[in-house]
């Protein structure tokens, strides 16, 4: 029977048949263990010289790293395993055999591995970063399924752009000017006026010459809007998302964040409610610890958000930004005008900014106030202006970045680890 490395626990002491490629080999005397892996995992196989002769001892002992072969054998359940089982071969079959293939076992360095993407992600711990972003993508899907949310793709070639064009890719789209998208939010408050409770998940590009551990160029972001929700609804739907993430990820990933070497008491600890502080707060924070080249008013960097994050064990929203370094369509406080009613969600151990959230201007006179102040072009803006015009609604939405959510929960320093072929400032290839 032809099975995966992932069914294997259904057919203990059974025999079965596996198309797997090797990823490395050990022999003792007259015993070979093959490490192998399908796509689904990773198991040893023990190939025994007096259980299956010569011949085919020899053919297993001769593989190469990275041929693609089918194996023949008996299921065991071993404690020794992290996986807790083995498999006792009994007939290889090459079907194509590797040669020098480049990633050895021996270290490399990043820039190699990184000209070698396409291998690499076969690797046990870029396999195992992978399938955690799979999951939080599945969870993703099922949470917003089961708080009513209709899922909506908005474009990704766009004539305006939701936060200023300075940093965007620039096209021609026929005789027009176009943009690849920052964010698709400004079309998922038209899906939200006509949905409710909207979200999309697609790739955004930001032409942002960085170069830090946080940044890429393309990235996929999960974009929620809600129609008839305020700053205090969307803070709560964040935190109940962002728990259920960690916690699907908990449930259904031990083994690869085992894997990794993730502390899971630490995102054991990741239940809502969330602690949260403003921004003044956080201002004096930082200047109680030294930190005293940020004033009020400056938008907060890499060091500024982890010595923020460092006072707390979960994720921490600071809320209440300046309005004059927040975006044009973020609802000021009615209570103090000068400040938004926005959040910004930090993850803990230095990960940074994973979600970036606010009310929106529901009043049309006061976001055409807004565009104007911001140099805005009225006519770009004109169909975006009309969700003020027929059944304006208070609603509010969020963008959380995937690929920093994944190196959170995995525990990967680097975020060009979380994706299958990042695009960084310098690097197109492969």
């Amino acid at each position: 029977m032809k099975i995966t490395i992932a069914e294997v626990s259904q057919y203990v002491n059974q025999e079965v048949t596996m198309g797997v490629w090797l990823a490395n080999k050990r022999s003792s005397g007259k015993i070979a263990f093959l490490q192998l892996r399908d796509g689904s995992g990773f198991i040893q196989g023990v190939v025994v010289k007096e259980e299956v002769g010569d011949e085919i001892f020899q053919k297993a002992k001769a593989l190469t790293q990275e041929s693609s072969l089918y194996v023949t054998g008996i299921v065991r359940e071993d404690e020794r395993s992290p996986f807790g089982y083995e498999l006792a071969v009994q007939n290889v079959d090459l079907i194509h055999a590797a040669t020098d293939y480049p990633i050895t076992p021996k270290e490399h360095g990043t820039e190699f591995l990184m000209d070698n993407r396409h291998l690499w992600i076969r690797s046990k711990r870029q396999h195992a970063v992978l399938r955690i972003r799979h999951e939080i993508i599945r969870a993703t899907y099922e949470f917003f399924h089961k708080n009513g949310f209709v899922k909506v793709d908005p474009p990704i070639l766009t004539g305006s752009a939701p936060e200023g064009t300075t940093e965007l890719f620039h096209t021609k789209y026929f005789d027009e000017d176009a943009y690849l998208s920052q964010s698709g939010q400004l079309y998922m408050e038209a899906a939200a006026m006509a949905f409710g409770r909207v979200f999309s998940f697609g790739p955004t590009f930001r032409a942002e010459k960085s170069k830090t551990r946080r940044h890429l160029i393309e990235f996929w972001m999960i974009e929620p809007e809600m129609a008839f929700m305020d700053h205090e609804d969307n803070l709560r739907m964040q935190e109940n998302y962002v728990s259920y993430l960690v916690q699907s990820v908990l449930q259904n990933c031990a083994l690869e964040l085992k894997t990794l070497g993730r502390d899971i008491a630490k995102l054991e600890k990741v239940k809502a409610p969330f602690p949260r502080i403003t921004y003044d707060e956080a201002i004096k924070m930082l200047h109680d610890q030294g930190y005293n080249d940020i004033q009020w008013g400056d938008d907060f960097g890499a060091p500024h958000e982890t010595a923020i994050a460092e006072s707390f064990e979960k994720p921490v929203f600071i809320t209440h930004y300046p309005a004059k370094i927040k975006a044009f369509y973020m609802k000021p406080d009615p209570n103090r005008p000068d400040v938004v009613l926005c959040a910004d969600l930090i993850a803990p151990e230095g990960y940074g900014e994973l979600i970036g959230g606010s009310q929106r201007i529901d009043d049309y006179d006061f976001l055409k106030q807004r565009l104007d102040e911001h140099g805005l072009n009225e006519e770009t803006y004109k169909w975006y202006m009309d969700l003020r015009k027929y059944g304006s609604v208070p609603h509010s939405g969020f963008g959380l970045g995937l690929e920093r959510t994944v190196a959170w929960i995995s525990g990967t320093e680097h975020v060009r680890e979380t994706i299958p072929f990042p695009r960084l400032l310098n690097r197109l290839y492969p």
